[in-house]
């Protein structure tokens, strides 16, 4: 038995002694003609590296990119007419718009009670016919005198009397017409009426309420005009011209265009800010009401362009707070190149530093490299 289990273990030991030699035959290589690491074996039998990704590349192109100035502000009306009560102590018979109605100039806004103004109004009509009447009689009186003058039919003092009472007798008729004037002027004003065209944005007149002359019934924004008034900084105001054009997004969404019309004359003391005033364009069809007075808005001044070094946005990649693009070297190795990005243009980055102008770099695909990778370039793009 100890015979036995001694040739057993003889056996097992040669087995193991096999198969040591043949693995140091095969120079502890593995099968299919691979070098260790996973590098492929070329025809030489040296190792070469795997590329990490086929990538198209591009260089960096000049483009002409707006230069705006943005800004927040307000919009506001243009310019507000206040409508109110010329004639006091009239009652307000009809009232006929509304806040936010359109009104033409010269449409009724509202009417008075006239009934007053009226009785005037015959009552001026009748001195003005006494006063004819009475000057008429004046008249013939003094070209009797005329013709008796130098006969001694009257006395001088009588004469000069009448050809007075003549002249005296026109001047009456002449006061007695313009108080007709003013009660008529009156008359007219028991209607009121729209100053100009626009939209009414206030309403205090209520039917049957007697107001005093001076009281603002309405309040109209004339021709229905909105400026946006931009707070600009002190330091960017040299930038601005009466004329500069602008783009506007209200709080709405509303998209408006606009000009400059004037800047502020003055700085705030205490935020070093300036008023821009600037005139927007009417917004038609239905999408005028979107914009209105007193809406929050921002927008951009467009101060023109200049041409910039820009690259694809694809080929920029962030990391670490930092954007990089990979450059692609003549061994078809990228290094990772850190740029200074700019503004934004459509699918192309402002490269303001950074990265030379015949550069050859990554153009897609940038996200899934590494510095030092091997890539396989395939056709260029621009």
């Amino acid at each position: 038995m100890a015979t036995m289990k001694a040739g057993a273990a003889a056996r097992a030991a040669g087995a193991m002694l096999v198969l040591a030699l043949a693995l140091a035959g095969c120079g502890g290589k593995p099968e299919g003609g691979k070098a260790p690491g996973g590098k492929e074996k070329t025809e030489g039998g040296k190792a070469t590296a795997k590329p990490a990704l086929t990538v198209a590349t591009t260089t960096p192109q000049k483009a002409k990119l707006p230069v705006v100035l943005a800004a927040n502000g307000n919009l506001v009306a243009w310019q507000e007419a206040s409508v109110g009560a010329e004639v006091p102590g009239l009652r307000i018979e009809e009232v006929r718009v509304n806040v936010g109605d359109s009104v033409k100039q010269g449409d009724v806004l509202a009417t008075f009670n006239a009934d007053a103004v009226r009785a005037d109004v015959a009552q001026a009509r009748a001195n003005v016919a006494q006063a004819e009447a009475s000057a008429a009689e004046a008249e013939g009186n003094a070209q009797r005198a005329r013709r008796l003058q130098g006969t001694g039919a009257l006395s001088t003092v009588e004469t000069q009397q009448l050809l007075t009472g003549e002249k005296t007798a026109h001047a009456k008729v002449l006061a007695a017409q313009a108080a007709l004037q003013a009660q008529e002027v009156r008359l007219s004003q028991t209607t009121l009426r729209a100053p100009d065209d626009g939209i009414i944005s206030a309403r205090g007149a209520t039917v049957g309420a007697v107001v005093g002359a001076g009281t603002e019934l309405f309040r109209l924004i004339r021709k229905g005009r909105l400026e946006w008034r931009a707070e600009v900084t002190s330091v960017e105001l040299a930038r601005l011209a009466v004329g500069t054009p602008a783009k506007i997004i209200a709080a709405s969404g509303a998209e408006l265009e606009g000009r400059v019309r004037m800047i502020g004359p003055t700085v705030d003391a205490q935020n070093r800010n300036a008023l821009v005033y600037v005139d927007v364009k009417p917004v038609p069809g239905p999408a005028a009401g979107s914009a209105r007075a007193g809406m929050f808005a921002r927008g951009e001044f467009d101060l023109g362009s200049v041409e910039m070094v820009t690259v694809p946005q694809a080929s920029v990649v962030v990391r670490e707070g930092f954007s990089y693009v990979f450059r692609v070297g003549p061994d078809n190795r990228v290094s990772m190149v850190k740029i200074q990005a700019g503004r934004m243009a459509g699918d192309r980055l402002e490269v303001l530093a950074g990265l030379p102008a015949d550069a050859a770099i990554v153009a897609n695909g940038a996200g899934f490299l590494n510095d030092g990778d091997l890539v396989r370039v395939s056709n260029a793009t621009r």
